[in-house]
């Protein structure tokens, strides 16, 4: 097949302070029309450089050599109004995060109509006619009623489909599509797979597609390359390469999957918090004088139990209430029903009753990045508790603070550098050290995994097993990621647009689910 992409000896570094530092050494790949192509690694292997090069979008820091052609033209050194035609036209892309890639402040009909003016020329009613097309085709429901809605107002598989038309609305030959469903819940991540699938076989594309899920790889690729370090370490037809990894790194990826159970719960183990018919509805208000016209139901009519040294796994697609109900349990927000900790009605509790339990609740977040302060050091962001809550056991803060880095497997000689001197994965053990650092007997885990490598995956998966089965910790482990619910979760609870619909000890869960939308979540995993 002759390529529409090709990438030969492409290599790129950064100069920063006269330092030049080396991201993409000499890599070589090729996508062909109607063929996909994955680019997998872990993070800052040099994926993502490596694809907004092709189109030269890395910045005047970046120095690129190497040859990369698109449909015979070399790309490299182009002038700017080359690429400007390529851009967008012939060469898209769908990035990570479409909350972030779309403008907040513009509707979805302004923001796929400056697409299409600005590369096609299309004005006025053909190009409405074009955007309802386009969101028809990638399976936006009621097209026409979302053109007038803001980003905000739609969810994230939405908001992906969206990036999906966009990237779609100039008819490209080629579509880049950066670690496209790494957010999402599992059924709209294999809606989209799906749907990109469909897409390229329908508009003849090629596709590359960036990922560090090997899942997905497996999943819609015909052909992987493996990048460590800034090289293609191995290269190979997807079938051959899941059957016969040759690079030990590639064995390491295909290996990287949490496994295993949590240990036993302890039998005389006491219970931590419970909850009985919990309700959280958000009122919906009209008019001049805001009166309540209806409610968001949030969460309706939850009960479960945590004991010491037990994790309740909580999976539902974004909007079933997962959080909201973790947040309702540690009194974040307003609820009716029942919330009893360790034996007391803690429901009715004041701000300042509730005080003094705050060290005893804690919550990870699901973005480690997001979730600490870039201006405090990791000394800083993980002593803040102990200050807030006046807690001193004739030790000094650091000396505190490098106990329970060791103990999350972070070296404590690194607690006076900032958030991004660290990893994701570093990033995420300063955010469970945090909590850690208070000892807790409740700990809410927020999507702890979803935003890290596998392999990284499988270490905070450990850890949190080793730390719960330590202190005799109770989690509440939010995830829409089913194996690592599985690897953690003694109890699973599944919910659906605020409603628990089915909840029972792990292995029965996953072995007889007894509902058919559990049923869907687990296939779509597979």
């Amino acid at each position: 097949m002759t390529p529409l992409l090709d990438v030969k000896d492409l290599r790129v570094g950064f100069r920063q302070d006269g330092k030049l530092t080396e991201a993409v050494r000499g890599v070589s790949f090729s996508v062909a029309r109607g063929e996909t192509v994955a680019l997998v690694g872990e993070s800052g292997s040099g994926k993502s450089v490596s694809a907004l090069s092709t189109v030269s979008l890395l910045g005047d820091s970046a120095e690129v050599s190497g040859s990369v052609t698109y449909d015979g033209q070399q790309m490299i050194g182009a002038d700017e109004r080359l690429l400007r035609k390529v851009r967008g036209n012939d060469i898209s892309f769908i990035f990570q995060e479409p909350m972030t890639s779309l403008n907040p402040l513009h509707t979805i009909e302004k923001q796929l109509g400056e697409s299409l003016a600005l590369h096609q020329g299309i004005v006025g009613e053909d190009a409405k006619g074009r955007i309802l097309e386009l969101l028809d085709k990638v399976g936006i429901r009621d097209a026409e009623s979302r053109l007038s809605a803001y980003p905000h107002q739609l969810s994230g598989g939405q908001r992906q489909r969206v990036m999906i038309a966009m990237a779609l609305a100039n008819k490209p030959d080629v579509l880049i599509a950066d670690e496209p469903t790494t957010a999402l819940d599992v059924t709209i991540q294999a809606q989209i797979l799906d749907l990109l699938a469909g897409l390229k076989e329908t508009e003849g594309m090629g596709l590359l597609f960036i990922t560090h899920d090997l899942g997905i790889v497996r999943r819609i690729a015909d052909r992987v390359c493996v990048m460590q370090q800034g090289e293609i370490v191995e290269t190979g037809p997807t079938a051959e390469l899941f059957a016969n990894p040759q690079h030990p790194y590639t064995q390491k990826l295909l290996s990287a999957e949490p496994t295993g159970q949590p240990a036993p719960v302890p039998a005389d183990a006491k219970l931590v918090a419970e909850t009985a018919n919990l309700k959280v509805w958000f009122p919906i208000t009209a008019g001049f004088l805001r009166k309540t016209v209806g409610h968001v139901k949030a969460v309706n009519d939850a009960t479960l139990q945590v004991h010491a040294g037990e994790t309740v796994g909580i999976v539902g697609e974004s909007g079933s209430g997962k959080t909201t109900l973790a947040l309702a349990i540690m009194r974040l927000i307003a609820s009716e029903g029942s919330i009893v900790y360790m034996g007391q009605d803690i429901r009715a509790w004041s701000v300042r009753e509730l005080r003094r339990l705050r060290k005893d609740m804690q919550i990870v977040f699901q973005d480690p990045y997001g979730s600490l302060s870039p201006r405090m050091t990791a000394m800083q962001i993980i002593a803040e508790g102990l200050g807030i809550h006046g807690i001193e056991d004739g030790r000094g803060p650091r000396e505190v603070v490098a106990e329970v880095m060791a103990e999350v497997g972070l070296d404590p000689l690194t607690m006076d550098r900032y958030p991004h001197e660290f990893s994701g994965g570093q990033r995420q053990r300063i955010a469970i050290a945090r909590a850690m650092v208070l000892r807790p007997k409740l700990v809410v885990l927020d999507e702890p995994t979803s935003a890290l490598d596998m392999t990284v995956q499988v270490q905070i998966v450990e850890l949190l097993r080793g730390l719960q089965q330590k202190y005799g910790l109770a989690f509440l482990f939010i995830s829409h990621d089913l194996k690592v619910v599985r690897a953690m979760s003694h109890k699973v609870l599944v919910m659906k647009q605020g409603d628990v619909v089915e909840q029972g000890a792990a292995d029965d869960l996953f072995e007889r689910p007894q509902t058919d939308y559990t049923r869907l979540l687990l296939q779509a995993t597979h």
